[in-house]
């Protein structure tokens, strides 16, 4: 609305949210009670709150300052902490609250305030600028409707995404005239899709919204709605919620403090039992000047269970108070040694690693399963055209065009001879559509990360840009092969010829690409006035809609490409009469008005319009791999993690990628879990005979074993058995039994849900730390990921040397922990054997406060920061000592109970040393018990000198 209804002025302010966005925990005003709610739902912190409140109720034999003062130190760091890390998000949120938009009100271009937006409100985006919110394109300074996006920091997609203005107010072009737009929009609510928008009075889809955080490019500007504002838009809702996750080494924790907190209520019972069986004897009872009156002695039941909380306060200290705060701070500390590693900083792109999160410092060292996609993360994502295969005449690039060899392609393995007249004619037209369907746009000189794109020895000139890495390296091809795309200019595309001369088509219907169909078409018409539906897709998606051409040759070169790991496409058209065309319009305008279901509709019409094709050719586009992805892959094999490539390429093309970058080596078994073989199979079968050949490994067999799937048979695979049906068992279950023995993965064919299935935890539940490759994509992409490298290489230093050492550090750390605090207080349970039970604590107030606060939480913290057990040169030569601290090896609970005992023993050791130093002829046991302030010291001092010399 410009202007809600008389007596409606506060509708819209109530119904929908500002436009502040809120990444934020806390408030000024709820961060103390918010805070110490979070902070006291940890085991330890809640049972100290219990014991200090305790120490105030009841008579107990310490102070509770020796509780309170190391409670409220623990709770005052982890409080700063937090409170810094929420004050550096509130700085954030206010520079993108605050920033500055521009906002049509009275006809007239004003500035406001981004978080002051509402929804309704109409804005005008300039080139380069940022979405504010999510948006409704009205209309662009193009005439044709049209603006371009980038959308990095959604998904990371750096590409160029063409944008439609609504067909009924793509002509309001100036301020004034949209200022008297009087429209209404009814929307669904909020959902994190970015790729789903369904509005039910008008037409519109995800093709006319805007996210927040997507950029304006190459369109002078826009006029836009503002309808989803602040946490309602889809950025918002996609990273808000996220789960909270646990490494294994803090669920270890847990499980020894529960293990611990067992052992003191034991040592509280077995004490307060040895103490009423002392005290049997009425010699031993209360001494003369303690005497109780006789209504005390006979309230045995209160008495007893004041006394066995007074052993509970006397033994607490067996719970490590400060370990939380003492790793987190490891944690925080640690993760610092990332950032600062120069190693794994890009000097290309001027990026180094990124750490999001430090609470998962110690799961790098822990990492199973490797998910990696290929395009842009195995691979460069800069694809070059290496050539085109035209009815078996193949062209190359500066190397091979219209049959003539050109000079500098001496030594080059070509099959190509001459065409004749008819296949001079065919040979143009794969070079026409070629030029004529994509959806590639023309920009002049920019400046891209500070480098001026588009000079050429001075002179401004013209590059292409597009949604799709493929489509630019597809025309810049014919630009080499003599037919030159030079714009779209009045819905009419232009192209220039091997004779210099311009060539004008209509552009008249776009079907768009999508990872369903695999394909995308244009309908164009000539200056002649001939119709034609020009097609360009996967092979699996084109052939089976070809009719006529040479069909059998062409699909020979598609293998041979895919085979050298080159990315192929297939073009295809066919003509169409005047009345042909009008129905494909009726067709398409009628699903594009449908009110439900559109997508739906949508997809059944190109699937009516897209078929009954002449094949044309193919081309075959090369996508080099990253700098050492080989090493790095064939590294992560050696530490015994296992690989997944997920890619939407054909399986040849994938495989080849993958025996160049050592995923499979050529004495790998490869099983095949395809389309191809459960149709000579059913699935059932197929299932059950990869489940035999891998159980021959677990019997002996040490075959190496690879596994390849493609997107149809991984659906078949996941799809619910019906129950009655004879395969009587769990198509899932036998499939991740296959996957979990084989050392790699390929997953082909895949399209983006898939993907996101696979890594789902219903599926496979080993998927715990997100790392992002950053690479030529958006660098605000990496915020949702917990960390980010800008390279594949980088992952083998992350892992093995940094995952390793994180790992080690942490896992002694807490080992320690418990260890330390054994030997502090089991000499305490064994000094009661010597005080008649009377709850007397062996240490000084001052060292059962101080003990973990500083004496010993200080130099094991400095020991997890700085520890290199093995040089790190080594752990990245040899892969294999990774393996040694896999599955958490050091925090199993042979090695748990190996340090408690440890403790223990070194507690008796610490007390009767002490004991039997203080038996002399200077110090009588009555002097020693009388002086155990002294004898308490010297515990203390020889655990603290034992302790560093441990470290």
């Amino acid at each position: 609305h410009k202007e809600p209804p008389p007596g409606t002025e506060a509708y819209i302010p109530q119904r929908f949210p500002d436009n502040r966005i809120v990444s934020s925990k806390y408030t000024f005003w709820n961060f103390i009670p918010k805070n110490l709610f979070e902070q006291f739902r940890r085991i330890a912190n809640f049972y100290f709150l219990i014991i200090f409140l305790v120490q105030l109720i009841i008579d107990t034999p310490t102070s509770p300052t020796t509780s309170g003062l190391p409670l409220f130190f623990v709770i005052t760091v982890t409080a700063i902490k937090q409170g810094y890390e929420d004050w550096i998000r509130h700085k954030a949120d206010n520079a993108i609250n605050q920033c500055p938009v521009h906002v049509i009100q009275h006809g007239k271009v004003v500035r406001k305030q981004s978080q002051k937006l509402r929804v309704g409100d109409i804005v005008q985006v300039k080139e380069n600028e940022t979405f504010p919110c999510d948006l409704i394109l009205l209309s662009t300074s193009r005439e044709d409707g049209t603006c371009f996006v980038t959308t990095a920091s959604l998904d990371g997609e750096s590409s160029h995404k063409t944008y439609y203005a609504v067909q009924d107010t793509k002509a309001f072009k100036t301020a004034e005239e949209v200022d008297t737009l009087h429209a209404t929009i009814e929307c669904e609510q909020p959902q994190p899709d970015l790729r789903k928008h369904i509005n039910k009075p008008s037409p519109l889809g995800s093709e006319n919204l805007l996210l927040r955080g997507a950029t304006l490019k190459n369109t002078e500007y826009i006029h836009a709605v503002a309808i989803y504002t602040g946490m309602e838009t889809k950025m918002a809702l996609n990273y808000q919620s996220k789960s909270q996750k646990r490494s294994a080494v803090e669920k270890s924790m847990n499980a020894y403090l529960i293990v611990y907190l067992c052992i003191l209520i034991s040592k509280a019972l077995i004490n307060t039992v040895l103490k009423y069986a002392w005290q049997a004897n009425p010699n031993r009872d209360e001494p003369w000047y303690n005497q109780k009156t006789e209504t005390e002695r006979q309230r045995h039941l209160i008495r007893a269970f004041t006394d066995f909380l007074a052993f509970m306060v006397l033994f607490n200290y067996i719970i490590p108070v400060s370990m939380y705060v003492t790793v987190e701070m490891q944690k925080f500390l640690g993760s610092y040694f990332i950032l600062w590693d120069d190693d794994m900083f890009d000097e290309e792109l001027g990026e180094g690693p990124l750490v999001n999160t430090s609470d998962l410092n110690e799961e790098l060292g822990q990492v199973e399963y490797v998910f990696t996609d290929k395009t842009g993360t195995l691979t460069e994502n800069n694809m070059e055209l290496r050539e085109c295969c035209v009815d078996g005449h193949v062209y190359v690039p500066h190397a091979v065009c219209n049959g003539q060899i050109l000079p500098g392609a001496a030594g080059m393995d070509m099959i190509d001879s001459s065409p004749g007249v008819d296949g001079k004619e065919r040979e143009e037209l794969f070079f026409r559509a070629l030029c004529l369907c994509h959806t590639v746009q023309v920009k002049e000189e920019e400046t891209v990360d500070g480098i001026k794109r588009g000079i050429h020895q001075g002179k401004s000139t013209s590059f292409y840009i597009s949604s799709s890495p493929d489509e630019v390296a597809l025309v810049e091809g014919m630009n080499r092969l003599g037919f030159t795309y030079l714009r779209l200019k009045d819905s009419h595309m232009e192209i220039l010829n091997r004779e210099d001369e311009m060539e004008r088509f209509e552009l008249l219907e776009v079907l768009n690409f999508d990872s369903v169909r695999r394909r995308m078409s244009v309908i164009v018409r000539s200056s002649s006035g001939e119709y034609y539906l020009f097609c360009k897709g996967a092979d699996s998606s084109i052939f089976p809609r070809v009719v006529s051409g040479k069909v059998e040759q062409i699909r020979a070169r598609v293998e041979h490409n895919a085979v050298e790991g080159l990315r192929t496409l297939c073009v295809a058209y066919k003509k169409l009469t005047h009345e042909e065309y009008e129905e494909t319009c009726r067709l398409l305008n009628s699903a594009k008005l449908a009110l439900q279901e559109r997508d739906k509709k949508l997809a059944e019409v190109y699937d009516v319009i897209e078929k009954d094709f002449i094949l044309l050719g193919a081309t075959a586009v090369e996508d080099r791999l990253q700098d050492k992805a080989a090493d790095t892959i064939e590294s992560l094999h050696k530490a015994g993690m296992k690989v997944w490539v997920l890619t939407g390429d054909k399986m040849e093309t994938a495989a080849a990628t993958c025996y160049a970058s050592r995923l499979f080596h050529r004495n790998t078994q490869i099983l095949e879990l395809t389309t191809k073989r459960t149709e000579e199979q059913s699935l059932h079968d197929v299932l059950f005979d990869l489940s035999r050949t891998v159980l021959r490994q677990l019997s002996g067999d040490c075959q190496d074993y690879g596994l390849i799937i493609d997107g149809a048979t991984l659906s078949a695979v996941l799809k619910p058995t019906q129950e009655g049906t004879s395969n009587g068992g769990n198509y899932k279950e036998i499939f991740l039994e296959i996957c979990r023995n084989c050392s790699a993965v390929l997953c082909c064919r895949m399209a983006p849900l898939q993907k996101a299935q696979v890594l789902h935890k219903s599926l496979i539940g080993f998927c715990l730390t997100t790392i992002r490759i950053m690479g030529k994509e958006g660098r605000q992409a990496a915020r949702n990921s917990d960390y980010a490298v800008t390279k594949f290489k980088h992952l083998k230093k992350m892992l093995l040397v940094h995952g390793h050492y994180y790992y080690i550090r942490i896992a002694e750390l807490v080992q320690y922990f418990f260890y330390k605090n054994v030997c502090f207080i089991f000499p305490q349970f064994l000094y009661q054997f010597f005080c008649g039970f009377s709850q007397q604590p062996l240490y000084d107030t001052a060292y059962l406060t101080l003990y973990n606060i500083s004496f010993t939480s200080l130099p094991i913290l400095l020991y997890s920061l700085m520890e290199q057990h093995i040089n790190m040169d080594i752990l990245k030569r040899d892969p294999t000592l990774y393996r040694d601290i896999a599955k958490n090896s050091l925090l199993r609970w042979p090695t748990f109970i190996y340090w408690t005992f440890l403790g223990i023993f070194d507690a008796v050791v610490f007390f009767f040393g002490a004991f039997f130093l203080f038996d002399n002829t200077t110090f009588t046991k009555d002097m020693w018990i009388q002086h155990f302030t002294l004898f308490g010291t010297v515990h203390v001092e020889w655990k603290r000198i034992y302790s560093e010399t441990f470290n």
